[in-house]
């Protein structure tokens, strides 16, 4: 009998560890991937916050890459994710992945991806008439970028590499013929200091956008025209969350599924986590559901 049960043990073990849902299932925090952009590292913390404070159960978030955030939970690796730019900006992973994960729909409306330029005058902001003054960099769609290499030092600045909207810009590069360019990968933190730079030394500069984003409060931006269309119209970014999921942890679900905010409600979050250069967000979304008791309240209550 003891060694009947013994093995019994084991075999139950064994299944846990192969099947990470299960593992989570029995214990263990609820995991939530995110990519480090502005958005995302608000809409995450806010997340936890509400799963740990309001709903009592423990959560980690964790930064990867957007390829990674979207494997891990087609594998059960990690929970949900609230980043997922569709339909276009990250088309390419949802098509791969869609068959292994479950979206439970938009939790923001009203995104807008595209390249993105100063549009900040030459010194004051209007002439002794009370005219606005010229902007110092006079590109209003992106075919007009090939006339101005260089100027722009034939830089597209981006961010990290496998975000969609790099893909994305790759693709307007070829569609708008833009050959004397490159597309520069970094970060969202190293795009905004070369952004911020070029506004202050009124530089030339294009560089990889998207709204909701603080940038546009912080700066007078504007986006490209985009003829061709090839970053699509307004998106929204959607819930996705693991196979599974619904019956392993059923209130946390019930809230991810209801989670839905405004991109004005977003941004104000964002704007409080930049004033301490990013090194609080949890803090900042704590204070964000102490301030927002009914929004809250109706993620929460069917």
């Amino acid at each position: 009998m003891i060694k009947i049960w013994s093995a019994l043990r084991i075999a139950a073990v064994l299944l846990l560890l192969t099947v990470p849902g299960l593992l989570r299932a029995a214990e263990g925090p609820v995991v939530i991937p995110y990519v480090e952009w502005s958005t995302e590292v608000a809409s995450s913390n806010l997340v936890k916050a509400v799963i740990q404070e309001e709903l009592g159960q423990p959560c980690i978030v964790r930064s990867t890459e957007a390829e990674e955030m979207w494997r891990s939970i087609a594998k059960g690796e990690a929970d949900a994710m609230v980043s997922a730019w569709l339909p276009s900006t990250q088309a390419h992973y949802y098509k791969r992945f869609k068959d292994r994960v479950v979206n439970l729909g938009p939790n923001l409306n009203g995104t807008k991806t595209g390249l993105v330029v100063p549009n900040v005058t030459e010194g004051r902001l209007t002439a002794g008439t009370g005219i606005r003054n010229r902007p110092y960099i006079t590109v209003n769609s992106i075919p007009e970028l090939k006339n101005h290499v260089d100027k722009l030092k034939g830089r597209i600045v981006g961010i990290d590499p496998g975000a969609g909207i790099m893909n994305t810009t790759r693709q307007a590069m070829e569609a708008y013929d833009l050959k004397g360019f490159r597309l520069v990968e970094g970060s969202e933190v190293s795009m905004v200091a070369e952004l911020s730079n070029a506004i202050r030394r009124q530089r030339w500069i294009v560089v990889t956008g998207w709204v909701p984003h603080w940038i546009f409060a912080r700066w007078e931006l504007k986006f490209l025209e985009d003829p061709k269309n090839v970053y699509s119209e307004k998106g929204h970014i959607s819930t996705i969350v693991r196979r599974g999921f619904q019956e392993d942890r059923p209130e946390v679900y019930a809230f991810l599924d209801r989670f839905h905010w405004e991109p004005e409600e977003m941004g104000q979050l964002m704007l409080w986590i930049q004033q301490d250069d990013g090194l609080y967000p949890y803090e900042k979304a704590l204070r964000w559901i102490r301030t927002h008791p009914d929004r809250v309240e109706e993620w929460l209550v069917e």
